[in-house]
Formats: C-alpha cells, structure tokens, sequence
C-alpha cells in the first residue's frame, strides 16, 4: 500500500466521523508514510509521533486513530500529531496551538 492509498482509504472512513486530514499535504504525508513504516516494522499503525514498545498490547492506546485524538481535537482542534483536525483548525477559525501529550507517563515506560 502507498501513502496516498492509505491517505484516501482512511479520509472516506474519518471525515464522515468528523475527522479530517490537516490541509498541509507535505505533513500529511509524511505522516502516512511514518504509519506505513510503523506497520511494516511493528505490524500494527502507532502513532508516529510516539515512541512504540513494539507490544501491540501495551501500544494499544497509540494505535492510530489513538485514543487520545477525539479529546485532543475536541479541545484543540487537532490530534497530538496534527495529523486528525476539525474543520474551523484547517480553515484557521482557530489557533493552531500546541496540543499537549495526553498519554499518562507510565504507559511510556518499557
């Protein structure tokens, strides 16, 4: 699978969601490129913006789409990676402000 196979394949199941790709196509894409060679490394898609343990168990959270993308997007507009946005954050109705990492500290020891 190509990233834009994947980008198009994930865009027809989360905008019906209300989940939207950010408009910034260069990120966007470099961001499905980093899900693809997570798949191929782990065999599951974590969140490229995180360190995986390579457990799926314990990775189970940052699978993408994460857990913690409809809290962040809900509060900020946007996942943790910026990959997942709401609509009024791509067309700038909203400040692009940094989103904190949700994750609690002790899932990211291993």
């Amino acid at each position: 699978m190509t990233s834009q196979e994947l980008y198009e394949m994930l865009k027809k199941v989360q905008e019906p969601k209300g989940f939207y790709f950010n408009k910034d196509m260069e990120r966007t894409m470099e961001l499905m490129e980093a899900l693809l060679v997570n798949k191929e490394r782990y065999g599951y898609m974590c969140c490229p913006c995180r360190l995986s343990s390579g457990d799926r168990d314990k990775d189970a959270d940052i699978i993408c789409p994460c857990v913690y993308r409809e809290p962040d997007v809900a509060e900020f507009g946007s996942c943790y990676c910026n990959l997942y946005v709401s609509q009024a954050w791509n067309q700038g109705d909203i400040p692009h402000d940094y989103v904190p990492e949700r994750r609690p500290p002790e899932k990211m020891t291993f």
